[in-house]
Parts: C-alpha cells; sequence; structure tokens
C-alpha cells in the first residue's frame, strides 16, 4: 500500500491537534486549572477589570495595550502579581503569543479618540482582529471580540434585537469605528465558517464606572467632570436623545458568563435594558453632586443615534444574565471615583 497523500496527513493532522486542545481546553474549564489569557486593550476602562477579574480567579493574564487611549494607572495595583504581564504593543502589528483564551478588546471606543485617527482606527478593528483570529487559528484558543452597539446606527428598530442589520452611515465621521466593528464581526464568523474558530461576539451597549478617562469624551464621564468642576455641562441637541447605561461590574459578569458558555458564537447583546434621556441624565448627575451648575446646550454632532436601548431577550435565556447594579448605585461609585482622580 502507497503512502498517504500529504493533504490526508494534514487534514488527520489538524482535526487530532484540535481535538487534543478541546479535551485539553474542557478539563481546564471542569477541574479549574490555571487557564492562560490573552487582553487585547488590557490597560483600557473594561479591558483593566477584566484583567483583574482573571487575577482573582488565579488565571495567567497577558495584557497587551499600545497605551493609545488607555492608562497604565488603571493596572499599576496588579504589576505586583507574578500571574500578570504587561506587553506593549500594537495589534495591527504581528505578534506570538500562546493563550487558551483571547478577549479583543483593543479599539478606542470614544468618538473624540477613534476620530482623531480615522484610518488607524479602521486597521485596528480589521487588521488587529486579522492577528487575534490567526493566533487563535494557529493555538486553537477560544476568542472573544468586544463589538458595539455602534454596529446598529441610528436605529429604526427599538430596542434592538441581535437580528437587526442597524442603519449605519458607511460614510461619516464615525464609520471608522461603526464599520470597523462590522467588518471585525464579519471577520469573526468567517474564521469561525471557514476554520472552525471557536468565537464569541458581544455587542457592547454604553458602560461606565471607576477607570473611565477623565478626557474621553463620552457623555457620562463628560457631565460628571463637568459637573465637579463646576462647569457648564455640555448635552447636545435638545437632550431627548436617549441611551442605556450598564455598570461595569456588570458588563464583566456577563462577558465571562458568555465566554465560559460552550455552542454560543453570538452576536450577543451585553447592556443594560434601562432607557434615559441624556438631559435625564444630565439632571440626576447635577443632583447627586448638588453645586448647581448649568446646562448648557449644544448642535447635535453627525450620525449621533436617536435611541439607544438594547433588548437582552438572549442573555437573559442563554446566560441567565441581566444587570443588577441600578443607575443611582452605580452613578454613586463613578462620581466617587471621579472625584478622587480630580484631586
Amino acid at each position: 500500500m502507497g503512502a498517504a497523500p500529504p493533504v490526508l496527513i494534514s487534514f488527520l493532522f489538524d482535526a487530532t491537534f484540535n481535538l487534543v486542545n478541546a479535551v485539553y481546553l474542557h478539563i481546564i474549564l471542569t477541574r479549574g486549572l490555571t487557564l492562560r489569557v490573552l487582553i487585547t486593550g488590557g490597560s483600557g476602562f473594561i479591558g483593566s477589570h477584566l484583567c483583574e477579574h482573571f487575577l482573582n480567579q488565579g488565571h495567567e493574564v497577558l495584557c497587551l495595550d499600545n497605551l493609545f487611549s488607555s492608562s497604565k494607572k488603571n493596572i499599576y495595583s496588579l504589576m505586583g502579581n507574578q500571574a500578570f504581564e504587561f506587553i506593549r504593543h500594537d495589534i495591527t502589528q504581528p505578534i506570538h503569543l500562546e493563550a487558551d483564551w483571547i478577549f479583543n478588546l483593543a479599539c478606542p471606543a470614544s468618538p473624540l479618540y477613534y476620530q482623531k485617527n480615522p484610518v488607524q482606527t479602521v486597521k485596528t478593528n480589521i487588521m488587529g482582529a486579522l492577528h487575534m483570529l490567526g493566533l487563535a487559528k494557529r493555538v486553537n484558543a477560544r476568542i472573544f471580540q468586544a463589538s458595539t452597539s455602534e454596529v446598529y446606527g441610528d436605529p429604526e428598530e427599538h430596542p434592538q434585537k441581535e437580528d437587526y442589520w442597524g442603519s449605519v452611515n458607511p460614510i461619516g465621521t464615525r464609520s471608522c469605528y461603526d464599520e470597523g466593528k462590522r467588518a471585525t464581526e464579519t471577520l469573526m464568523m468567517d474564521y469561525h465558517r471557514q476554520n472552525d474558530v471557536d468565537i464569541r461576539i458581544a455587542r457592547i451597549f454604553n458602560t461606565y464606572g471607576p477607570r473611565m478617562s477623565v478626557n474621553d469624551g463620552r457623555v457620562m464621564s463628560n457631565l460628571i467632570v463637568q459637573a465637579l468642576k463646576k462647569e457648564k455641562m455640555t448635552v447636545y441637541g435638545d437632550g431627548s436623545q436617549t441611551r442605556s447605561f450598564c455598570f461595569v461590574s456588570d458588563l464583566i459578569r456577563g462577558i465571562t458568563r458568555f465566554m465560559d458558555t460552550e455552542n454560543l458564537t453570538g452576536p450577543l447583546n451585553l447592556g443594560n435594558p434601562e432607557e434615559i434621556t441624556i438631559l435625564e441624565l444630565a439632571e440626576r448627575i447635577k443632583g447627586a453632586i448638588g453645586n448647581g451648575v448649568e446646562i448648557e446646550f449644544r448642535p447635535l454632532p453627525q450620525d449621533d443615534p436617536a435611541r439607544r436601548r438594547p433588548c437582552i431577550d438572549l442573555a437573559m435565556e442563554k446566560l441567565n444574565w441581566k444587570p443588577e447594579v441600578p443607575l443611582s448605585e452605580g452613578l454613586t461609585k463613578t462620581i466617587r471615583y471621579f472625584d478622587s482622580v480630580l484631586v
């Protein structure tokens, strides 16, 4: 009998390798052994909380970040932990690492930052995802993609469900981020279908809490910082546009529960379904801080969504997850944090 064809040998090798890695990961998860977790964008607002979570669970954490829109201050408290490693790297460039789980959070999420260099924003989304997916394929890692509610654009469906395709301007000033994230979801699904990469896609809605950047330009941090500084609080348009705000600890619980759930690729909405107008949010922050600052109205930015609220039925069904921290409690904790960093 002749030798087996090279294509067959390659197929059998890949199948055996994937099976061995799947069994290995199952043993790790069921026996509570140590995972090696790679988090891109790990020194950012959400990424730093995710790093902290996995260290507290006894896992090894590789934190990858180029510090373009994040700060090392967010991870200073983790630096002395021997299970934590910080790598300064731009994921638009290739990198070779080993990991069991990959969380791809690398990309500026604030318009102030992602519009500063829109071409780099697109590259971070697309090339970064390609590099992380290539890594996941090579080492047979499970990979989580932090997508965004911005994939829904200025929605014509309300609340937004995962099967809604969105209403996005492909050539506007926000498009580098919105369309970059949509393209990233495409890459994730194609790697899953074509290469059997184990993926998770979460569409993250507005999130707030400690470690938000003072100057990131997002509505929650803007209003709190302005009020604490006794400056006029900026509201765009007439303030009737709505958002829903999820406290960061609730989001981390949703992300980790999603990542730990078998046979669920997403996309999956993660956010708080309680809707509030921006003007009402400004009034609540003003009341909580209590220094009588004025509210100043300015023109609405281009393509600013009129309404934004997630339908989280899928997360409730598949993950048994929903937000638990009420806005009043979350605001108190977030105001206290900003008050401490502004001193």
